[in-house]
């Protein structure tokens, strides 16, 4: 069996002793020499007065191979640093994306030829033309959807179901209508427009862009009421792309209200009345208003009675209520439940397609027929 310092072969046999290498251990190769950190005086120097037997040599310089490998590590830490640097402080422009344009509206107020009529609210409704309308949010139904050559089936429906989102809140929220809250109608909105937005609810102003009338259907809660849950609707949306990246929505519906006089306790038997409004809305998309379900309002056109005229509807509508009239009148009659596009005018005359006669108007609501001027009725 082999000794331990012995090759696993045997001991080489020109060693003498039997192959015992008795220097072995005192043997040094030559790396082990150069690594070394002492080094032995000489005689001479060994001959001064308290001379140290060895003395400590300078440390060696980094070998070839650490230095490689600590510029290698500083020319990463080099790219990293420009990375970041030019991620941060890139030379190029960020491209910006489309603003929203301010909203421009046009509303106008419609002034009777009589004395208001006045009824019940379910009396009314039924005698009008809005008897065959549909209520609240039944009334917006959208058309048949079909992609554009740049927006797909479900990025019209989201542009339309928008539209409608908008319509409800603007149009029908109990809250909206009363001046009790705005939120409903701004959360919809493009930020681009939410100061325009804010300004025409605190300021309004006969500007054509900040009348709170121009974004939604509002009355003054001191002076009308709501005279029932019911609120008939009809109209039409449609759509189309007007560019690559741009989705137009128009919408045009009749809105009829039944209101009353905002004063607390019971109230008059026949006190309430009908008032109507039509709204011709512009809306534009891009994808990424599409995506946030958010709309722009470009245009708003508005026919809205029976109201003085002229009048201040800036801030909010201004009906007429039962048994009251308009001291002057605006020029030739307009019929806000006529189709086709409205004809613009600061003032109109209030004037109902198809007036049902008297006699048909007393079977309904037991007014006396003074009250029932079917020229008057909205």
């Amino acid at each position: 069996m082999a000794d331990r310092g012995e090759p696993p072969e045997g001991p080489a046999d020109n060693v003498p002793g039997g192959g015992e290498d008795e220097y072995r251990s005192l043997v040094f190769d030559e790396s082990f020499v150069r690594a070394a950190r002492l080094k032995e005086f000489s005689a001479e120097e060994r001959m001064e007065d308290h001379a140290r037997a060895v003395r400590s040599l300078p440390p060696r310089g980094l070998r070839a191979g650490s230095r490689a490998v600590i510029a290698l590590v500083l020319l990463i830490a080099l790219a990293f640093g420009t990375a970041l640097y030019m991620g941060f402080r890139h030379p190029y422009t960020a491209p910006v994306g489309r603003r929203a344009e301010p909203l421009r509206s046009t509303v106008v107020p419609l002034a009777p030829r009589d004395v208001v009529p006045g009824g019940t609210a379910a009396g009314l409704l039924a005698r009008s033309p809005a008897a065959q309308f549909a209520n609240g949010a039944a009334g917006i139904n959208l058309p048949a959807i079909r992609g554009t050559d740049h927006f797909s089936d479900s990025e019209v429906a989201a542009a339309l179901t928008t539209v409608k989102d908008y319509l409800v809140a603007s149009s029908l929220d109990p809250d909206v209508l009363t001046g009790h809250a705005v939120r409903p109608v701004e959360m919809l909105l493009d930020p681009d427009q939410t100061a325009q937005f804010n300004h025409s609810m605190s300021r309004p102003d006969d500007d054509g862009q900040h009348a709170a009338t121009g974004w939604l259907v509002r009355f003054d809660p001191a002076k009308v009421a709501l005279a029932g849950p019911d609120i008939r609707v009809r109209g039409t949306l449609s759509y189309s792309e007007t560019g690559s990246d741009t989705l137009e929505v128009v919408s045009d519906h009749t809105f009829t209200y039944t209101l009353r006089p905002a004063t607390p306790g019971p109230q008059r038997a026949g006190g309430a009345s009908l008032f109507t409004v039509r709204r011709e809305l512009h809306f534009s998309f891009d994808r990424e208003d599409l995506r946030l379900h958010r709309l722009e309002l470009r245009t708003s056109y508005v026919q809205a009675g029976p109201q003085a005229c002229p009048t201040d509807t800036t801030g909010a509508l201004r009906p007429l209520l039962a048994g009251q009239r308009a001291l002057s009148q605006g020029p030739a009659g307009t019929d806000p439940y006529a189709t086709g596009r409205p004809t613009a005018a600061a003032c109109g005359t209030l004037a109902v397609s198809s007036p049902q006669t008297p006699a048909q108007a007393d079977q309904g609501s037991g007014a006396p027929p003074a009250a029932q001027s079917p020229r008057s009725r909205p």
